[in-house]
């Protein structure tokens, strides 16, 4: 049975602990993605990740592998959960995934993040165990995930880029809207 297993990024601990917004996993495209995707007779998840301001691998990788991963899996990582996707692959040589789509993956190449999230050797192969890999990036999102696309590009065979002119860190205010077509239409494919 074909699935999804959508991943948010690392929100600010101020907006993690503040009423004011939703959850991460229920926050920007996220929750339309998930409820299209359902539509369609794919059944899509979005893991709350724990403590998600200060991201920790073993316990996001523990959360994420509570769901179903086949080879008709789709994977879709905003930000950390792009950088988070890219690792786990990285480390699984063994599994094949479906479509996986990564929105603003950020690698934390500058090691802003004091953990060791980031702390791994890309799989410069992990595309060929998948239905194919596609990055969204923005012409105007930060330099931070500028720098991660780039070397994602320049190490990682077999990906597609797909850039958007104006759409920031495709958050709902720089999209300008609720949905996300443009992705779904690319995890469809």
């Amino acid at each position: 049975m074909k699935n999804a297993i959508i991943i948010h990024g690392a929100p600010d601990k101020e907006e993690y602990y503040s009423d004011k917004y939703p959850s991460a996993s229920n926050f920007q495209w996220l929750p339309w993605l998930q409820k299209q995707l359902i539509m369609r007779d794919i059944k899509a998840d979005t893991p709350e990740m724990p403590h998600a301001y200060s991201p920790q691998y073993d316990v996001w990788k523990r959360e994420f592998e509570r769901f179903d991963i086949t080879s008709e899996t789709i994977l879709v990582g905003h930000s950390c959960g792009g950088g988070f996707l890219v690792r786990w692959l990285s480390e699984h040589k063994d599994v094949k995934v479906g479509k996986v789509v990564l929105v603003a993956p950020w690698l934390d190449l500058a090691r802003v993040d004091t953990t060791d999230f980031f702390d791994f050797v890309i799989d410069t192969d992990f595309a060929t165990r998948t239905n194919g890999v596609t990055i969204f990036h923005s012409d105007n999102d930060t330099s931070d995930i500028n720098e991660s696309v780039a070397v994602l590009m320049q190490k990682v065979s077999k990906i597609e880029l797909k850039s958007f002119p104006g759409y920031g860190h495709f958050v709902d205010a720089s999209l300008g809207r609720d949905g996300f077509p443009e992705l779904l239409e690319e995890v469809l494919k």
